[in-house]
């Protein structure tokens, strides 16, 4: 089963990068019209067995916007520019991860790896053994409300997936 989990995460991914090459070329250069600095942004992030990896997104933030969780940025609305304002609505924002996926530090489906900051999450996710599968690009807490729900709900949800389907 997990053999089978990489190569779909391989396919589906590779399939998926190509197919939205136009959209990765308009993306890049609206966000440099947008504003000055990188494209990508490199997110430090706790994956599969605690390991520390940078998982990509497209920028959304003015660059030397403190990097922390999103809901803790004091006047947040003011540090994200324009078209990451839509990148995020859409969660466009989210398509460079595909190269994660490709690399194998993550999986299309599984829990959102945390940042290295959320020192409470790492430390419940390794409790319940969260950390013992891949992070996701997608899981069943971003599609039951994402940031609507409670953390205690979505370890219900992220405990359903690793109890119920193997992944690695």
């Amino acid at each position: 089963m997990i053999f089978h989990k990489r190569v779909f995460d391989i396919l589906f991914s590779s399939i998926l990068l190509i197919l939205f090459v136009p959209f990765f070329l308009l993306i890049s250069i609206l966000i440099k019209i947008d504003s000055s600095g990188p494209i990508l942004f490199k997110s430090l992030r706790v994956g599969q067995y605690g390991k520390e990896f940078n998982m990509f997104k497209f920028r959304t933030m003015f660059e030397g916007t403190k990097i922390e969780e999103t809901k803790k940025i004091k006047n947040v609305d003011k540090k994200i520019t324009k078209i990451g304002t839509f990148l995020r609505k859409s969660s466009l924002d989210e398509l460079p991860q595909l190269f994660n996926v490709l690399s194998g530090k993550m999986s299309i489906v599984g829990p959102r790896p945390a940042l290295k900051t959320q020192k409470f999450i790492i430390k419940k996710r390794a409790h319940f053994k969260i950390n013992n599968i891949k992070p996701g690009i997608t899981g069943l807490a971003q599609i039951n409300g994402r940031d609507s729900i409670s953390e205690k709900k979505k370890y219900i949800l992220i405990s359903y997936i690793i109890h119920n389907i193997v992944f690695s």
